[in-house]
């Protein structure tokens, strides 16, 4: 799975990724729904650990462009873990009192504690997607951030978060698809807005936002997936993957019990 990494200081071109790739698995989709079975159950298992441990925080942050698969990644790759050490925080329009605040006050506050697994649904890379695309703030500001968001993420890892950064990556003509299945199907025409018609016009200059992101926040300390999402069952598996590698390099173990238990006998 580290060819979908994003190396630190590469310059890469999304355009030279394939959206459609699952050459990492081909033996078909069947096979990977089993596979992936297998993953939520160890996943599972190493989250409870992780919870009972109470030493190492996971962040797991997802981004991409709308119906890219943010949700459907919490849904099928998280699914049995147990909700008591596990948070999903996503970050829409800042409220009044989240505009009065630096904009990454707000992120902090949702970062994880120790036995915590959380899960950014978007996260402050809006900073330097939506804020630049939209002009809501002058290039001045928005550009500054790249650094500033590589110090914070720095500074969550060396207080013993691991990170690990998602880019849902989705064709143009996916995402037509996959928008015109939600007009077209009563049960999900609640997730379709007309805004979506207009950020869709503003592809180009997500995809260019996009790039740089990549190129210029991907760290050892915090790294970039490019995750090839137009066949959901790949994307699913690759980002499970990597996750459960993740957690078996912890080297996590239940906790020893406070007292000496031997010999005691519940009657």
């Amino acid at each position: 799975m580290d060819a979908y990494r994003v190396k630190p200081g590469a310059k890469i071109k999304l355009e030279d990724w394939d959206p459609k790739d699952d050459r990492l698995f081909q033996a078909g989709k069947e096979e990977a729904a089993q596979r992936l079975k297998e993953l939520n159950e160890e996943l599972e298992t190493l989250q409870e650990i992780l919870f009972a441990e109470h030493k190492h925080k996971i962040l797991i942050v997802l981004q991409g462009m709308d119906t890219s698969g943010k949700d459907g990644v919490i849904r099928h790759v998280f699914e049995g873990v147990n909700p008591q050490g596990v948070r999903v925080a996503s970050f829409k329009v800042p409220t009044p009192i989240e505009l009065d605040h630096d904009y990454l006050w707000r992120v902090h506050q949702q970062a994880p504690g120790k036995g915590e697994l959380v899960i950014f649904n978007r996260s402050h890379y809006e900073d330097v997607l939506v804020v630049r695309v939209h002009k809501l703030v002058p290039e001045k500001t928005w550009a500054q951030r790249y650094d500033q968001i590589n110090a914070f993420e720095s500074l969550l890892a060396e207080a013993g978060t691991q990170i690990l950064k998602f880019f849902l990556y989705i064709s143009y003509d996916e995402q037509r698809e996959r928008l015109q299945a939600r007009l077209d199907d009563p049960s999900k025409r609640w997730k379709f807005r007309l805004g979506d018609l207009d950020e869709r016009k503003l592809w180009s200059e997500y995809q260019r936002a996009y790039e740089d992101v990549l190129n210029r926040t991907s760290t050892e300390a915090a790294p970039w997936y490019i995750v090839p999402s137009d066949r959901k069952w790949y994307r699913n598996l690759v980002i499970g993957e990597i996750i459960v590698d993740k957690f078996r390099k912890l080297d996590m173990h239940y906790p020893q019990p406070e007292e000496n238990l031997d010999g005691v006998l519940v009657v």
